[in-house]
């Protein structure tokens, strides 16, 4: 589920990206084809120059490009190292931050917003609770 949600992001990003890079080769070509700067601050006017405007919206679609794949994979990264959590090998604690070490009950209560139950799994029960694997076959046989 992690995983889809910063994928999600990244695509949400990479959209955004996309239609700045056509707003900016938009508005490339409205320059061109308007004049701008005649219009608006009065310089000299300049015929219109398709090939211009035509190797600028290359340039700039090919510029564009490149930066939507990085960011794409940077995000997708970063996306990836922050579902690594750093955990203690003997206690099960979780590193918050370098100095600061938290329950994993608790960081799972905070992020999560559940409640924890407990139970015991059948490889537990048969490595520490025998005699409650033999009463387990017991009950469900029906005898006891």
């Amino acid at each position: 589920m992690e995983l889809h949600t910063n994928n999600m992001i990244a695509k949400k990003v990479a959209w955004y990206e996309t239609m700045a890079i056509t707003f900016v080769i938009a508005l490339s070509w409205l320059d061109e084809i308007l004049d701008i700067p005649y219009l608006l601050l009065g310089g000299p006017a300049t015929p219109i120059n398709w090939r211009e405007s035509v190797f600028e919206s290359v340039i700039i679609a090919v510029v564009g490009a490149l930066i939507i794949r990085h960011t794409y994979r940077l995000l997708l990264r970063i996306g990836y190292l922050e579902s690594i959590l750093p955990v203690c090998a003997s206690c099960k604690k979780i590193r918050m931050d370098p100095a600061f070490w938290a329950d994993i009950k608790t960081f799972v209560q905070e992020r999560a917003k559940t409640e924890f139950t407990h139970g015991i799994c059948p490889d537990c029960i048969e490595k520490y609770y025998p005699e409650l694997k033999n009463d387990n076959k017991a009950a469900s046989n029906g005898t006891e």
